[in-house]
């Protein structure tokens, strides 16, 4: 177990949030000096302009926060619009097939979890790593039945 990573660990896609800000600060900056080197716009018309810009900004800025923070307990998804804590024990399985847009966490209850916060979309190898290590990481952490520490304590 010595190749896990010391908890907490944050997995995000760097590459992406990187491009998803630069373009917000890049698009707010254009969208507010084109408001205001035009002349015929009014105050208000200007306003509507930078607001727009600022917008567009937050949106970009909400897809780059998605992150799957690990820790002692369990762990946080950060989705676009939701947060939701898991204990590793409520984690069965973690995935990443090939074509996927972004890691699955199969959940005791049935369920699936997309996690945002590692994607392959810009830097599939380190999509790949990451959820290697989540998936360890689950492995290591979540609760045995005792049939499982009855056959690891005869291994």
């Amino acid at each position: 177990m010595s190749d896990l990573p010391t908890l907490p660990v944050t997995f995000r896609p760097g590459r992406t949030r990187v491009v998803l800000l630069t373009a917000g600060v890049v698009i707010l900056l254009v969208i507010s000096t084109v408001a205001m080197l035009l002349e015929q716009l009014g105050p208000g018309e200007r306003l509507s302009f930078i607001l727009t810009g600022a917008l567009i900004f937050w949106v970009l800025a909400q897809l780059a926060r998605v992150r799957v923070v690990a820790d002692d307990l369990g762990v946080t998804v950060v989705n676009i619009a939701s947060r939701r804590r898991l204990d590793w024990a409520e984690i069965v399985q973690v995935n990443l097939r090939p074509g996927d847009p972004w890691v699955f966490l199969n959940l005791s209850d049935g369920t699936s979890l997309p996690a945002l916060g590692i994607q392959p979309g810009i830097d599939k190898q380190q999509a790949i790593a990451d959820a290697r290590t989540l998936r360890t990481l689950a492995e290591a952490r979540s609760v045995r039945g005792p049939e499982a520490s009855t056959e690891q304590d005869q291994g």
